[in-house]
């Protein structure tokens, strides 16, 4: 099921599986979303929960039990209820059940909202602890955006544009982290995309580096800007050699270190939520 949602300069579609945006066009039909081509990356846009990243090994310690969890957990193929629908927003929740509990032993309700305001799409996370012990979990965003947006463009046309002029980028290892760090230095606040430039996996940043970036076009007018201020870690990643869809990914939550124990209450950047609370974050995505 699709839901959409409008405003007087967007139209936003998103699916029930995974409540995953996979539509935003603007009223000359450009098309912002990659669109999943299966022969590339059969993603939109999917929400990552209760993990981000990748498991050392692909499992996690929880009370002395193992319990095995893909890369960036679960919810992106799950199906969400649709509980709320307005003509410019709406809301889908996700509940723990016996399938969720065989990989994540906790209770939760998890909401997503969107909300589209003239050029803006607001997305709005709430994680729910309903139980009477803390959970421990992780969430982030995963928006893939067409790369060049227009036939005439290439992928070298783009560049993304920062708030400073250099960053401390996190080597990875076969998805995980390592100790390994390198400055990534901008020209004039700017990194141009090169089909080589995720030759070594994502880009990653620790630490709350960033807190808004614009895909920008050298050639044409179109930007995109995703706002995520205070979220911890922040990801950049396009699929090797590809030349057709760039993903900016605000995270609360980071892949394992290569070095992980594999007990989840004690990996980094893990959220711990008391009983009978809530977390919120937010993120938004200016379409130009």
């Amino acid at each position: 099921m699709q839901a959409e949602i409008r405003s007087n300069l967007l139209t936003v579609k998103i699916n029930s599986f995974g409540a995953e945006v996979c539509s935003v066009k603007n009223n000359s039909e450009v098309e912002f979303i990659w669109q999943a081509d299966k022969e590339v990356w059969a993603r939109n846009a999917p929400v990552l929960f209760p993990i981000v990243g990748k498991l050392k090994d692909n499992f996690f310690i929880h009370e002395e039990i193992r319990y095995g969890l893909p890369q960036h957990g679960f919810a992106r193929d799950c199906e969400f209820e649709l509980t709320e629908k307005k003509e410019n927003a709406c809301t889908f929740q996700l509940i723990a059940n016996s399938e969720t509990k065989a990989k994540f032993p906790f209770d939760f309700t998890f909401h997503i909202s969107y909300l589209v305001i003239d050029n803006t799409l607001e997305t709005n996370y709430k994680v729910i602890n309903p139980s009477g012990e803390i959970i421990y979990f992780s969430v982030g965003a995963h928006p893939g955006f067409n790369c060049p947006l227009l036939p005439t463009e290439k992928f070298e046309d783009y560049y993304l544009e920062f708030e400073t002029g250099s960053f401390s980028k996190t080597q990875l290892n076969n998805g995980l982290r390592t100790d390994a760090k390198t400055v990534l230095k901008l020209n004039d606040q700017k990194l141009f995309l090169t089909k080589k430039l995720f030759d070594n996996d994502a880009l990653v940043f620790e630490g709350n580096q960033i807190n808004s970036v614009s895909l920008c076009s050298s050639v044409s007018k179109h930007k995109i800007t995703l706002q995520c201020k205070d979220w911890p870690y922040f990801g950049i990643w396009a699929k090797k050699g590809n030349h057709q869809f760039v993903c900016l990914e605000p995270w609360y939550g980071i892949a394992d270190h290569e070095n992980s124990i594999n007990e989840l209450s004690k990996k980094n950047g893990i959220i711990q939520l008391a009983a009978n609370s809530e977390f919120k974050a937010q993120f938004s995505l200016i379409f130009s």
